[in-house]
């Protein structure tokens, strides 16, 4: 039988399962990444676990969103993370050595290994021909235990590219394109897969940019095969023994089929406040901007930030402009300085910062109120940018070098004409600045037992849940629409991400932007038996961080009824607890109001029975059919209170 890229992926690491789509299977998993936004919640969810050491090839432990240090807070769980890493048997990146997952795939990618992160954009590693899957923190620290990863097989999304991108146009512009055509939900329950002639003009950190942002798309995973380009990519990061060739066969079938031809493909951009809010970019130009920001996961690579800095060459940001450059690496950063283009950006007035996450996950960097904010980031959820009424665009470096030259929204193909700027394709060294010296390796196993875990004030232990009832009888504690993300029902930033590893604090900001009164109005409700919320398409779109279901499981939240679920949010809220249920008939959702009392009760008999069962409305008397898509695992872990509790019952 002729496989694809993804299908040799998935049976090379098959545990357990049917690989029909739909159904649950169980995938081995060889390396492991976790960021530090959600990694003192996955070593804390260690040490609850009793582990001793990691059972995966590699695991690295990153520091690359919580980087400001205006108290004790961040540098108190920096310390712990490290001492951590040390304890539990992984490899540690120190904060200011970059993003995890550009890094991730410069030093430890390897073709043909499943990568489990506990960051939703962990998909970008599918860039080297990698299974890379994005999951909550439980999930990953599952992994790290030396268990599967459970997930349901996805449809297989074959993509073919054609042709060449013209001048101005580049990866980030295929990715925008796909958003364009599918939005924020057209990569659910499926892995993308891209082939085709068109690779050969993609670099792997072009494709990571496109993988990484099959995230935005919903995706489970993108997939590119590991070629002559890979191997190359690898050789220059002097790690070409890693590299082993991975193709689809002759022949292979994909689920869904489609074609993008790179040569009719134009300059694109997303608005406010989606990423599948996607428009050319020549029908917004002339929009005033105020900011432009290059950086992220989502456009990492070392051409990334030269073709910015080729672009102002010997020119200076429009008056007003602000032009903030995140290096992604410190290896990139290097590259930078010694290619001379770390020179033309100070020179053309841009701000240079650490190698880090930052204004893409909120740390810095907001945008003043109502002003235009260009990024070469992946997300422009509202208020994400750490901006209540932020107007955040996502773009290619292209685009946003001629937004920083002209100050207005500018079609990048029109500076030939307007300045006199031909578009230049940066000469890049064959070999990067390898540099090792921000890694610490894991210690020996016997070391390793000695290590004391550092703890500072602000870390404090996962809370114990306790078992579902058998009879829910509980208050709708709040009614929301289509697409809320992860930031709206728990924003990132630096207002309350240094909160990440105290649950109880943190859990003060849950729906904050949305509703501020949720948090009062279901602490309230938290010694009554809880509360239930009720959500439009695609509830929990976003982040993997599980704090977005932990606190409000913490402030009392039972079950949450929703049109649909993003993946990664509906299996965190499997994974503590927390009762995931659809509606069979959408239109059922506009009955329901805030302060209604749903009922369901016999959950111990009919959940494992059967994925249907009824909820009456005590006000309208009215019953509703509800759907769940959890596997008999999943019905074990929410009927016990979640994953933890389920594996402390097991061991009994």
């Amino acid at each position: 039988m002729a496989l694809t890229v993804a299908q040799k992926l998935i049976a090379k690491h098959l545990i357990d399962g049917d690989p029909t789509p739909g159904t649950e299977i169980a995938l081995r998993v060889d390396q492991a990444l976790v960021q530090d936004a959600t990694g003192t919640m996955v070593m804390l969810e260690l040490e609850a676990l009793g582990l001793d050491r990691a059972r995966t090839d590699v695991a690295v432990q990153y520091v690359d969103h919580n980087l400001l240090q205006e108290d004790e807070r961040n540098p108190d769980d920096h310390a712990f993370l490290r001492s951590a890493a040390q304890r539990f048997g992984l490899w540690f990146s120190g904060p200011g050595n970059g993003v995890s997952h550009p890094t991730h795939q410069q030093r430890f990618g390897r073709p043909g290994a499943t990568l489990a992160g506990s960051d939703s954009h962990t998909c970008a590693a599918g860039a080297i021909g990698m299974l890379a899957v994005g999951v909550g923190g439980l999930d990953v620290a599952m992994a790290l235990a030396g268990e599967p990863l459970y997930l349901r097989m996805p449809q297989i999304w074959g993509v073919e590219l054609t042709g060449e991108l013209p001048d101005w146009v580049s990866a980030k512009d295929v990715v925008l394109e796909m958003l364009r055509r599918h939005g924020v939900k057209g990569g659910v329950n499926r892995i993308i897969e891209y082939h085709g002639p068109g690779l050969a003009g993609l670099t792997a950190m072009d494709r990571h940019v496109i993988a990484n942002m099959g995230a935005e798309l919903g995706a489970t995973a993108t997939v590119f095969p590991s070629d002559d380009e890979v191997r190359r990519f690898l050789a220059g990061e002097d790690r070409v023994q890693d590299w082993q060739e991975i193709l689809a066969d002759d022949g292979a079938t994909y689920d869904l089929e489609e074609q993008i031809d790179l040569s009719t493909l134009e300059p694109l951009i997303a608005k406010p406040s989606s990423p599948g809010n996607v428009v050319p970019v020549r029908e917004v130009a002339s929009e005033s901007v105020a900011q432009v920001v290059v950086g992220s996961s989502a456009n990492p690579g070392l051409r990334d930030f030269a073709v910015v800095a080729e672009t102002m060459r010997g020119r200076y940001a429009a008056p007003g402009v602000s032009v903030d450059i995140n290096p992604t690496s410190r290896e990139i950063l290097q590259d930078l300085t010694k290619g001379g283009w770390l020179f033309d950006l100070i020179s053309a007035g841009a701000r240079i910062h650490q190698s880090g996450c930052l204004g893409c996950i909120g740390m810095g960097q907001a945008p003043a109120t109502g002003r235009n904010s260009l990024r070469t980031m992946p997300r422009n959820f509202p208020g994400r940018s750490g901006t209540q009424e932020d107007s955040v665009w996502l773009c290619s470096p292209e685009t946003a070098a001629a937004a920083a030259l002209t100050g207005v929204i500018t079609d990048p193909r029109d500076l030939t004409a307007k300045q006199g700027i031909d578009y230049r394709r940066p000469q890049l060294p064959e070999h990067a600045s390898v540099n090792t010296e921000m890694l610490v390796e894991p210690l020996p196993a016997a070391d390793a037992q000695q290590v004391e875990l550092v703890k500072g004030p602000n870390i404090s232990t996962l809370p114990d849940f306790d078992g579902l009832p058998d009879r829910i009888e509980a208050p709708v504690g709040l009614v929301v629409g289509d697409d809320i993300s992860t930031d709206e029902i728990l924003p990132a930033g630096a207002k309350v991400l240094p909160y990440r590893s105290n649950i109880p604090k943190i859990s003060d900001f849950v729906y904050h932007a949305v509703d501020p009164e949720y948090v009062e109005r279901a602490t309230a409700l938290r010694d009554g038996g809880g509360h239930v919320i009720v959500g439009g398409e695609n509830y929990g779109q976003g982040s993997s961080r599980e704090h977005a279901v932990i606190a409000p499981r913490y402030l009392g939240l039972r079950v949450v009824v929703a049109k649909s679920f993003a993946r990664i949010h509906w299996q965190n809220l499997a994974n503590f607890g927390i009762l995931a249920l659809e509606f069979d008939d959408a239109a059922d959702y506009d009955d329901i109001r805030l302060g209604d009392t749903l009922v369901l009760e016999g959950l111990h008999d009919a959940l494992p029975a059967g994925d249907t069962l009824q909820a009456r409305n005590s006000r309208s008397e009215a019953s509703y059919t509800l759907r769940h898509r959890l596997s008999p695992r999943q019905v074990d872990m929410v009927l016990a209170g979640g994953r933890i509790p389920l594996r402390r019952q097991e061991i009994r």
